[in-house]
């Protein structure tokens, strides 16, 4: 059930910012900075910490977030929802209130979301041959979110909605490893 109130008020809050965004006309600098966010709060223990703990109190929370966020050079839209949610005690719920707006967002584009795992960072053409490829699988836009993950070894695993390829190096030699255990 908690999940359920989570989800709800993250998609209440999204929603108000998707609205906003779109009346100013900066959907994709939201976007862009949103994923900026999601990607402080997954490097930095600090900072999950932080959003996740209510004794740091309000006014302090609104004036940290405003500090990382304009550090980020986030946009003004981004900023002010940042404080918003701050003020308003809900800190907590900022990376789904984020991924609540990036997947409306994809929504109402038509986009696809790949997440993608990978050995080594992607050139810029290897990325774009990648999209082009997942493009045509799938028939429709595709939107890219990539992570480096070194024990991979190489290769990669894309998941797209609930189907997901394992090419990674890692994984056929698991794979060698178990049918050379039953052929010993």
């Amino acid at each position: 059930m908690a999940s359920t109130l989570m989800s709800g008020l993250a998609a209440r809050y999204a929603q108000a910012l998707l609205e906003l965004a779109d009346e100013k006309k900066k959907l994709d600098a939201v976007a862009e900075d949103l994923r900026g966010l999601q990607q402080l709060i997954a490097d930095s223990d600090d900072l999950r910490r932080f959003i996740r703990n209510p004794l740091y109190g309000r006014q302090r929370q609104v004036a940290a977030m405003k500090r990382v966020m304009d550090d980020a050079g986030a946009d003004p839209v981004t900023v002010n929802f940042v404080q918003l949610v701050a003020r308003n005690g809900r800190l907590f719920a900022l990376p789904e209130m984020a991924q609540a707006y990036l997947d409306e967002l994809a929504r109402r584009r038509g986009e696809i979301t790949a997440q993608v795992t990978v050995a080594r960072e992607l050139t810029d053409k290897q990325a774009q041959q990648l999209e082009e490829a997942l493009r045509q699988s799938v028939g429709g836009k595709v939107h890219l979110e990539t992570t480096v993950d070194r024990s991979l070894i190489g290769g990669m695993v894309v998941r797209v909605g609930s189907r997901m390829v394992d090419n990674s190096l890692r994984s056929k030699l698991n794979r060698l490893e178990h049918a050379l255990k039953g052929a010993g």
